[in-house]
């Protein structure tokens, strides 16, 4: 039989679980009440939305972790609202001074570009918080630009073009800066075996025994010749001075000479308050780490400066070429842009390179480097077009996200650049912090935040939030808990050995009337058959693969989704069998990124507006659509209109890209222009438009097996010749004339036939006449005669003409008989002159 006193904490402990069973199942999975939280600290680094109530006298007969919840349900359940522990993150600005809007004159030590220029953060774990960065490039900034050429003996054309460089670059930065310095230096390969001839007859000249240039300096890693200097005539005279060396393999060294260019700043003379832009001019590719054991360095490169009094960099022989990320990491660290000005066949190698490198961009350079002026303009005018952020010491428990909003207005989540601004242009991104976990105590971290190439920068400083208030009223060994515990934040902590609420229990205690306690549901294990039942709670067991915790050790962290056999996929914590993922992660197993730069096309837009940015990878849902980005697609409506406005800026230097000088960042294909185009590759599109002067421009688009877009056009579009003045007023005239002969002729024709009818009507008409041509047929003479002795008779005699009748009647003679009579009576027959003198005659 059991005793009243325990049937009543047997009721009050029943009570209690039905509570928290109906609670979770109406509100929900309430993670606050998982079981995992013994403390106030603990509690609130379960959640942001959970609460920790510290009042002395809430849930006396609950258990420990029924303080930690909802605060609304807290302050439900009795719990004042003074005594709820909550606290939330903060964001104070520290310094913010207002963007500038000119970079030189009086006030260039004081251009400021990025507003705020300080933070401060107060974090609770969970607990996101955000705030604004604004950027706006200001006009007219310093620029030092330091060209950094290759001398091999491929290059001797190049430098023959630029011999002349300093003075025309000098005039076209002057359009766009009017403070401009100009430095040089040149490089060729590491002087030894075997990346160059070290044989006794080549070490004075390499070229010894070259036919076809018999004479050159000794090969050299790299040499710094001009410090950045206003005085461009001096970079004249340098190049003039200058001679090709010869290495013996293709890949030049390089990457070596942007290191030293790069840290070296007082020997190269990098000015802080000016725009860094390092111009690397080569025709071959580059050596890069590890390269350097061919030749036995097998130091690897440590970063720093090594110029000897020579101005030639000492440590070529020493260490190893540098690695991409060293290499990175040092143009980041002296706001440095990188242009690659490399040959065409290069492009597509370099072009990697620029993925891996923050803050570079790649321009084509012709064999002799003719447009190596307006690659210079063009890469400038690229680099000052966009603005990226990139973030600076990020402590490993932070996660930021961020959200640009560019020049149209419309936020782009997951974006930390803006493209295609005009210089004044104000951007601004809104970057979103969340804490994942609490450092050590009193730890203050910080991170920078800062524009690529630029000096300005935004320092951020971070405490965490992560103890609680009522902690600073602990009582040691306090009555609250049988003199054998702390009293903290409305719980006792019991010494070593003891348990309960109050310190009441002792470790080993057990008995019926505690198993039950201990069962989540009658027909259950107890504790789960993951832990021991003592003093009506469950000590969970330790376990090797985490940690297992809960009213009835339900719960672990580490029974969760996993991708690739990592618990979360690394972007989360397991709680309760479930994952709770980390800012821009989401999923079952959190293995899904919410970051779209990655799906960002080169126009901006997401998956080129072709497809949708799933876990930070495109689906393309257009037909026909792939690439890594959407940005292929041949067969797509508007595949023609995107490649002619490349076709036009590239080639016409019109169109709309020609005005915001994007045309070299997103017109990257290749484009072979051709007198004829051939059509017949069936995986082709053909694209024709017209052009401004009404001509018809007519490329091929197709897309190669190596990824390259390809476009095949005509050199010029197809005209039709202008029509010439004289021959249209020629032309004009002769119509006129023809049409009017013709109608004469026609006219000429009608009457022709028209008489020749009328004609022979009257024949016909004079032969079917009853009267002879010359008589009146109601006239008859007085006298006539009658001859007997012949057959014929005369009837009438006019004008010499006589009528003989046959005694049958009238016109009854032949033309053979008429002929007879008129011998016989010795005349002729009458013509029609004489009929119609007759016929006249007799009408008188």
């Amino acid at each position: 039989m059991w005793s009243p006193w325990q049937l009543v904490y047997r009721t009050a402990f029943g009570c209690m679980v039905l509570e928290i069973f109906i609670h979770n199942v109406a509100q929900g999975l309430n993670v606050c009440m998982s079981g995992s939280a013994t403390s106030c600290e603990e509690c609130l680094l379960i959640s942001p939305s959970c609460a920790w109530c510290a009042q002395e006298e809430f849930g006396r007969a609950r258990t420990l972790t029924s303080r930690c919840d909802l605060s609304q349900n807290l302050q439900k359940r009795g719990c004042e609202a003074h005594n709820i522990e909550s606290p939330s993150s903060t964001t104070m600005v520290v310094k913010s001074e207002p963007l500038s809007s000119k970079g030189s004159g009086p006030t260039q030590y004081d251009v400021i570009q990025i507003m705020p220029q300080k933070i401060s953060l107060n974090l609770r774990p969970g607990d996101q918080t955000s705030f604004e960065v604004q950027m706006r490039q200001v006009e007219d900034y310093p620029v030092d630009l330091y060209y950094l050429m290759d001398l091999s003996l491929s290059m001797k054309d190049d430098l023959d073009t630029i011999r002349n460089l300093g003075t025309k670059l000098a005039d076209e930065m002057s359009k766009l800066t009017s403070n401009f310095r100009l430095g040089f230096g040149s490089f060729v390969d590491k002087n030894m075996s075997p990346f160059s001839y070290t044989a006794t007859k080549y070490q004075d000249n390499p070229c010894n025994g070259y036919k076809l240039f018999p004479n050159c300096v000794p090969s050299f890693g790299f040499r710094h010749l001009l410090s950045l200097t206003d005085k461009v005539d001096r970079f004249n005279e340098e190049v003039q001075k200058q001679m090709v060396s010869r290495n013996r393999d293709a890949p030049e060294g390089g990457f070596d000479a942007i290191l030293q260019a790069a840290v070296c700043k007082e020997r190269i003379g990098w000015r802080k308050e000016a725009f860094h832009l390092l111009v690397f001019a080569t025709d071959d590719v580059p050596h890069l780490a590890l390269d350097g054991k061919l030749g036995g360095l097998v130091q690897p490169h440590d970063g720093e400066c090594h110029m000897n009094e020579k101005n030639e960099y000492s440590g070529s022989t020493k260490m190893d070429y540098p690695s991409l990320a060293l290499l990175g990491e040092k143009l980041a660290e002296n706001n440095i842009y990188l242009i690659f000005a490399v040959t065409k066949r290069l492009y597509v190698i370099y072009k990697n390179f620029t993925a891996l490198i923050p803050g570079t961009t790649v321009e084509i350079l012709d064999q002799d480097s003719k447009n190596i002026i307006q690659l210079i303009v063009n890469a400038y005018n690229n680099i000052r077009s966009k603005v990226e952020l990139t973030v600076w010491d990020q402590p490993e428990d932070l996660s930021l996200s961020f959200t640009a909003t560019c020049q149209d207005g419309q936020p782009l989540p997951g974006l930390r650049k803006c493209a295609d601004l005009k210089i004044g242009d104000t951007v601004s991104f809104n970057v979103s912090v969340d804490a994942r976990g609490c450092p050590a105590p009193g730890t203050q971290q910080r991170f920078t935040i800062k524009p690529v190439g630029l000096k300005d920068r935004l320092e951020v400083s971070v405490d965490y939030r992560c103890a609680c208030g009522c902690t600073d009223q602990t009582q040691a060994n306090s009555s609250r808990c049988s003199s054998i515990g702390q009293y903290t934040c409305g719980t006792c902590r019991c010494d070593p050995g003891y348990l309960g609420a109050r310190c009441e229990c002792q470790e080993g205690e057990a008995g019926s009337m505690y198993l039950s306690a201990c069962r989540e549901a009658e027909g259950k294990q107890i504790c789960n058959g993951r832990g021991e039942c003592s003093c009506n709670q469950c000590l969970c067991y330790e376990s090797e693969f985490g940690k297992i915790y809960g009213t009835f050790c339900e719960c672990d962290d580490f029974s969760c989704a996993r991708h690739k056999g990592i618990l979360c996929s690394g972007h989360g914590e397991c709680h309760c069998g479930e994952c709770k993922c980390h800012a821009g992660y989401i999923g079952d197993n959190c293995n899904c990124s919410t970051d779209t730069s990655s799906c960002v096309s080169d126009d901006g837009k997401i998956c080129s507006g072709r497809g949708s940015c799933v876990c930070g990878h495109c689906q393309c849902t257009e037909p026909g659509a792939f690439g890594d980005t959407c940005e292929k697609c041949p067969t797509c409506p508007d595949a023609c209109g995107t490649k002619r406005e490349c076709i036009e800026c590239r080639l016409f230097d019109s169109g709309r890209l020609s005005d915001n000088q994007t045309c070299q960042r997103l017109c990257k294909d290749e484009i072979i222009t051709v007198e004829t185009l051939k059509t017949e590759d069936p995986n082709a599109v053909l694209c024709l438009y017209k052009t401004e002067n009404e001509c018809v421009m007519k490329f091929m688009y197709s897309e190669h097996a190596n990824g390259m877009s390809v476009l095949t056009a005509l050199k010029e579009p197809e005209c039709g010749a202008a029509p010439d003045a004289m021959t249209v007023l020629l032309a004009v005239v002769g119509s006129v004339l023809l049409v009017g002969i013709v109608l004469l002729a026609i006219w000429k024709l009608v009457i022709t036939v028209h008489d020749r009818r009328e004609f022979a009507r009257f024949q016909s008409a004079r032969c079917r006449a009853r009267y002879e041509m010359a008589s009146n047929p109601l006239y008859k003479q007085p006298i006539s005669s009658h001859p007997i002795e012949t057959d014929f008779i005369m009837y009438e005699q006019a004008a010499g003409v006589y009528h003989r009748e046959s005694r049958k009647g009238r016109y009854q003679l032949t033309y053979k008989e008429a002929k007879t009579v008129c011998k016989y009576e010795g005349g002729n027959l009458a013509t029609y002159d004489q009929l119609e003198a007759a016929r006249q005659i007799g009408v008188q």
